[in-house]
């Protein structure tokens, strides 16, 4: 079986960025399946491109080829590559800071610059074009690699896995009674906001499901919010409206509003500057 191709950029879907990449991919090879992973990321985000990345790259299977688009230094010297995974998986990037979590979490075994004088889109009036890459580079080879036109090595030159572009990853700081961190993703259609902070560490700490923990989160060290919170395991387990504790997705601690906004209701976002203590 032909591996799936899997697709995440800041592209939306209001115009034809996204078609042009999927036609290019069909005219490589008519059998290939394509797949969504988002194109809602934000805007020239390559943070969130690599959290999202290594978010759900594990759910599918392996030899899957996940087509990561943030680009916002397209046509500039910014390397583009291919990515094998330590697990099989290959990602198909700018390398711009998207394979960072990927990387760090997961491990990365080899990665290739794709050579463009074999591996990029020719002819239809594209010869040039420098900004679109996700049609022309990254969309083109990623059709080839996996309708086995070219192999891993057909890709380009390896380069270093050390030389890869990555975001910095900051740590929490835990102890009895204390936990700190920060919110460094969240969740966009819930409003709901993750912490750096995992579970076990937080559990170590000494904090269990059915706690009221204070929270006090910090803007540019600015405190924005303080409450105790309660900290359990689902949604259902707090009030409608009030503010809550729980294990996310990923094994981390994370703050929501119980069917409302953590985000909207107290005007919060992530980030470095927004920083998070809990305290018993």
């Amino acid at each position: 079986m032909k591996p799936i191709l899997v697709f995440q950029t800041d592209f939306t879907y209001k115009e034809g960025a996204v078609s042009s990449m999927y036609g290019v991919v069909k005219t490589v090879d008519r059998e290939l399946e394509i797949m969504d992973g988002t194109h809602e990321l934000p805007q020239y985000d390559t943070w969130s491109a690599s959290y999202r990345l290594y978010q759900s790259l594990q759910f599918w299977p392996e030899g899957t080829i996940y087509v990561s688009v943030v680009d916002p230094g397209v046509g500039t010297s910014r390397r583009a590559c291919v990515a094998k995974t330590v697990d099989g998986y290959y990602i198909v990037t700018p390398d711009n800071g998207s394979l960072t979590h990927v990387k760090r979490f997961i491990g990365i075994e080899a990665v290739r610059e794709i050579d463009e004088s074999v591996n990029r889109l020719r002819g239809k009036g594209t010869e040039g074009v420098a900004i679109f890459h996700g049609r022309d580079l990254f969309g083109y080879t990623a059709a080839r690699l996996a309708s086995g036109i070219i192999d891993f090595e057909g890709v380009g030159p390896e380069y270093p896995v050390e030389e890869i572009v990555e975001h910095e990853i900051l740590e929490p700081t835990v102890e009895p009674g204390k936990a700190q961190g920060i919110f460094e993703i969240n969740d966009p259609n819930f409003g709901n906001l993750w912490t750096n902070i995992p579970l076990k560490k937080f559990q170590e700490a000494g904090f269990a499901y059915g706690d009221h923990i204070n929270v006090v989160v910090r803007h540019e060290g600015e405190k924005v919010f303080e409450e105790n919170v309660l900290f359990h395991q689902s949604f259902g387990f707090a009030q409608k409206g009030a503010p809550m504790i729980y294990n996310n997705e990923m094994m981390k601690v994370a703050m929501a509003v119980s069917q409302g906004s953590f985000c909207e209701q107290y005007h919060l976002s992530y980030g470095p500057e927004w920083t998070i203590e809990f305290t018993k």
